[in-house]
Parts: structure tokens; sequence; C-alpha cells
């Protein structure tokens, strides 16, 4: 669909877009081939050197270049060309503010591999790895993750980002990511009734009963949140082409990897019974 875009040359929308398109200008190089044909003739030589450097910013692997022109509820657009080089990323922590609580796992899945950090292990090891990447995607990222996450690294994460909740908002899929997989028919499982506030519970029990079982049951539904992510970005992208002249390009649903941790239902079963004691739920 990149190759299909106008929107990140100035002065084009999607008004124009879908001129060009139905005038039979449906590609960069069709225009680069064809723009005398175009109607109108205005800005033909800024459209022309926009699509010559869009052609170099491909082949160079940068999708920042584009992240930084197309509006952000478009960013899906340049999804399938930096495929191999995006990462899906999804935060744990204690609480919601950066300035007083603290990372207790991420998870990062690339489309093949799944990785995860823990607090007191190898959360350090995250700065360093996240730079293999050109693109992360997360759900709610812009808002929180990422944030998070510079703020407690002291770092910057300067890849281009693509965040599921404005664009699943946009196809009418709203609330929180369990919500929209409950609205596209998902099922986690034993997962189901586990939520953020659900992940903190976990990670204390960890640090006070040395549970490892928490541990696992925290890892096993903060890695199904960046499994997850994939799956939406497909669904989301097929669904954002079905009305274009590209419908015909819709992407393969993914076949994903098993989780390497599983919850444990007896310690889900024993936090919750304890928080229905004390009164917390």
């Amino acid at each position: 669909m990149l190759k299909n875009t106008f929107l990140h040359i100035p002065g084009i929308g999607i008004k124009t877009e879908k001129r060009l398109w139905k005038s039979g200008i449906y590609s960069w190089d069709l225009f680069l081939n064809h723009r005398k044909t175009v109607n109108p003739p205005k800005k033909l030589d800024t459209m022309s050197e926009y699509l010559k450097e869009s052609k170099n910013q491909m082949a160079s692997l940068n999708p920042n270049y584009f992240a930084e022109l197309i509006p952000a509820g478009h960013h899906w657009r340049f999804f399938p060309e930096f495929r191999n080089t995006t990462v899906y990323l999804d935060i744990e922590t204690t609480g919601l503010s950066p300035h007083y609580e603290t990372i207790t796992t991420i998870s990062l899945y690339d489309g093949k591999s799944i990785f995860y950090y823990i607090k007191g292990q190898n959360l350090n090891d995250f700065p360093e790895d996240i730079k293999r990447y050109n693109v992360i995607i997360t759900y709610n990222g812009k808002s929180f993750d990422v944030p998070f996450i510079e703020r407690y690294f002291g770092i910057q994460l300067n890849q281009a980002h693509i965040d599921l909740r404005y664009i699943l908002a946009s196809l009418g899929y709203k609330g929180g990511l369990k919500s929209c997989e409950t609205q596209l028919g998902f099922n986690r499982g034993d997962l189901t009734d586990i939520d953020g506030f659900f992940a903190v519970l976990l990670w204390h029990d960890y640090l006070r009963n040395r549970n490892e079982k928490s541990l696992e049951t925290l890892l096993a539904y903060n890695i199904q949140d960046v499994l997850t992510l994939e799956t939406l970005m497909v669904i989301s992208y097929n669904l954002k082409i079905k009305n274009t002249p590209f419908s015909r390009n819709s992407l393969p649903e993914p076949v994903l990897p098993k989780s390497p941790f599983r919850a444990d239902m007896e310690t889900v079963d024993r936090i919750r019974s304890e928080q229905i004691f004390f009164g917390l739920v």
C-alpha cells in the first residue's frame, strides 16, 4: 500500500489521492512514468521529487521518513514494506505513573521470535536489543508504554511507531486491548480474566512469596499481548484496504508461535480469593 500512497506529499489529501487512483495513477511508478497526463498538472515537479525520494528511503529501509510525512491515522500503510524490521512491544508495570512506578516486565515479538525482560534479571538488556528494529507496534504505546520506557531507562525510542489503539478506534473497535480482542472474536482462554491490575498483583506475589508461578503467569499475560498485536495489525491493515482499489493485496493471518509460559490457575485463584477476602475486588 505504501507505493500506492500519495498522502505524504505536501498538498495531497485523501480526495486528491482518490482522484489520482481513479485516473489510473495507482502507484509511484505510474505517476513518474505518466506525470504529463495527471490532471491537474500543478506541483508536478514537487510530487516527482517526493516520489523519487520515497523510493530511495524505502530502499534504505527508513520508515521514519514516511512516519513523519504520513498522517498518524494512516501509518498502517507502511506496515507491509517494513514488516521484517518491525517489533511488537508491551510492558507491565507496578502502576500508571512513570514518576513513581517501575517496569516489571517487557515483552517483544518480531514476527519470528519472542523476547522477554524481567526486572532484577535481564531488564537492562532491553535498550540495546530494541535498536535492532525500525518500527515499533503497540496498543496505546504512544501514551503509555513508550513514554514510560523512555523515562525509566533515560533513552529515546526513535523508531517509527504504529499505535493500534487509534487505528482500531477508526475502524469502530474501542476500549482496551482485551476489549478490542473480544469485539473481534478472540478468546484468551486461561488469561481471559487477567488484566493490568491483576498483573501488578502477580508481580507483588512473586516478590513477596518468591512464587515463580506468579512470574510465569505474568509473563504469559505480557507475551500474549505482543502476540495478539501482530494479528490485530494484520486485521486492521486488511480492513483499511478493503474499500480501496488494492483490496486484493490483503495479508494472510499470521501463524503465531506458542508462548513459553502458561498461566497457573491455582495461583490466579489464590490471589483472586485473597482480594475478595480483603474486599479489594
